[in-house]
């Protein structure tokens, strides 16, 4: 039994600790909107928050994150940064078919906590390995910028 403390929750879980943490956060815990992408760590699909920084989940073993704090986009809503993100997203029209969205969301969200004003080699540099099929690279950099204002001017 190994407890993960994810979302802000303690998850008690009957698994092995060589277990990827994707599939213990989408089949054991029931929180799917981290997504599969390759299996490898190379998409950024399944991209969740480890003590607040960015992690692939999908080779991430459970035993590997005993005592550390794992958020997925399942609860980004109730974070503020997280929030700012989201709205970005939703006012470029970011998504296409929206699969790898997650997980780029969660990387832009971990950029902008860390780093509030990036610049583009900055933001694109944090997104790398964020694979998006639909190519919208453009209003994804576009996103994060907006989100960086208005977090900016929140502070103000």
């Amino acid at each position: 039994m190994i407890t993960l403390k994810l979302n802000g929750k303690d998850h008690p879980l009957d698994v092995t600790e060589d277990m990827p943490l994707l599939w213990a956060i989408r089949d054991v815990a029931g929180y799917n909107g981290t997504k599969f992408g390759c299996g490898m760590g190379l998409c950024g699909a399944c991209t969740i928050h480890i003590d607040g920084a960015p992690a692939r989940s999908c080779i991430t073993p459970i035993g590997s994150v005993k005592g550390q704090n794992i958020s997925t986009i399942d609860a980004l809503h109730v974070d503020p940064v997280g929030q700012v993100v989201q709205k970005a997203w939703l006012d470029t029209a970011v998504a296409q078919c929206g699969y790898c969205q997650g997980g780029q969301i969660m990387s832009a969200t971990a950029l902008l906590k860390t780093n509030p004003d990036p610049s583009d080699e900055q933001i694109e540099e944090a997104m790398a390995g964020n694979i998006c099929r639909c190519g919208t690279y453009n209003r994804i950099k576009t996103a994060i910028r907006q989100a960086s204002t208005h977090l900016k001017e929140a502070k103000a």
